[in-house]
């Protein structure tokens, strides 16, 4: 299967973490706003330059004869701004997922800069004061990971390595729980990491300064992240196979209720009823009959006893049924449900 997302083609397989991205920027076909990402920027300056530009990048494959072009013209990404502002931090961030264990890959060329001459990855993003970032520099010569907390760097990590601008590399940096690693052309650049600061967040390019740099080949392996309520369906079904239909709801800032969580997940993101709306607002159980079958909407409590969401159930119903009976299976399932979530916070996540 293939989504293509604009300017870049994004192909699902299943690698050793059980998903991928690929950023094809040759498959884009021109300039144009780049979606699904956005600039960020830390620090002062100017805002950052990110579109796409033609360049001669070496094939990734070996050449099959010495015959064959190992260099062809292709698009790629590019931060083409030169503010040599010191403290001047451009990214450009993916925004359709958040990744916890994953590997992303990009090769990059550090084309220029006279301040600074740099190029790099950012990940776990959770805002501009907050992310890690491995980068490399060709003035420097060397490669460094640190992280960003609250806007303040930590002290950077790493080796040197003699790396000269206008060539093209590799760097890549896989996370798996707190262990972090760091390869630069397909090797280990320093010793795995161990940091609990950010669990998950988002993926995106870094440059700083008045560096120009390039980006091409841009992968993403990883293992999907569940949100916490369709975890929690998940394990209600795994434990109550026979529930016909199951989903969770959430009221929104402008006053109406959508799927949060569904047994069916292509149902997440439908808008709700007034059934829902009431179960939220004011606790209220709601009851309809289907052939062969009951739906029951009621609210979902926290520990505190405050709604936060609801829960629709559709459960198989038998001949002479009482609405009363019905009701009292849901509330089961309901306590079962509001044993494993106990607030809000848990549920959203």
């Amino acid at each position: 299967m293939r989504i293509f997302i604009w300017l870049f083609s994004c192909a699902v397989a299943l690698p050793v973490f059980g998903a991928e991205l690929q950023f094809n920027f040759s498959e884009t076909g021109g300039s144009g706003s780049l979606t699904n990402f956005h600039a960020a920027l830390l620090g002062g300056g100017r805002p950052a330059v990110w579109k796409i530009v033609q360049d001669e990048v070496p094939s990734a494959f070996a050449p099959l004869t010495d015959k064959a072009l190992d260099v062809a013209a292709r698009s790629v990404l590019a931060q083409t701004s030169q503010d040599a502002t010191g403290e001047r931090y451009p990214m450009f961030v993916y925004d359709l997922e958040k990744f916890r264990d994953f590997k992303f890959a990009t090769r990059f060329k550090i084309v220029s800069g006279v301040a600074e001459q740099m190029a790099g990855v950012v990940f776990r993003f959770q805002n501009t004061s907050n992310f890690y970032v491995v980068r490399v520099s060709a003035l420097g010569k060397n490669v460094r990971f640190y992280k960003v907390v609250d806007g303040q760097r930590s002290a950077p990590i790493g080796p040197g390595v003699n790396l000269a601008p206008g060539t093209w590399h590799q760097l890549a940096v896989e996370c798996e729980g707190n262990q972090i690693s760091i390869f630069l052309d397909d090797r280990l650049a320093m010793p795995p990491l161990g940091d609990n600061t950010f669990p998950e967040g988002k993926i995106g390019f870094w440059t700083k300064s008045d560096a120009v740099s390039y980006f091409a080949d841009a992968t993403v392996e990883y293992t999907p992240v569940i949100p916490a309520a369709q975890a929690l369906v998940n394990t209600i079904m795994e434990k109550e196979p026979r529930i016909l239909g199951l989903r969770i709801y959430t009221l929104g800032t402008n006053g109406t209720t959508s799927v949060l969580a569904s047994k069916e997940p292509e149902e997440v993101g439908r808008p709700g009823t007034d059934a829902e709306l009431a179960a939220i607002r004011d606790g209220t159980v709601s009851f309809a009959r289907e052939p062969g079958a009951v739906l029951v909407t009621l609210p979902f409590h926290d520990r505190n006893g405050d709604y936060i969401a609801a829960i629709r159930l559709k459960l198989n119903s038998f001949f002479g049924e009482l609405q009363d009976t019905a009701v009292n299976r849901a509330i089961t399932i309901q306590k079962m449900m509001q044993n494993i979530c106990t607030s809000a916070e848990e549920l959203k996540n």
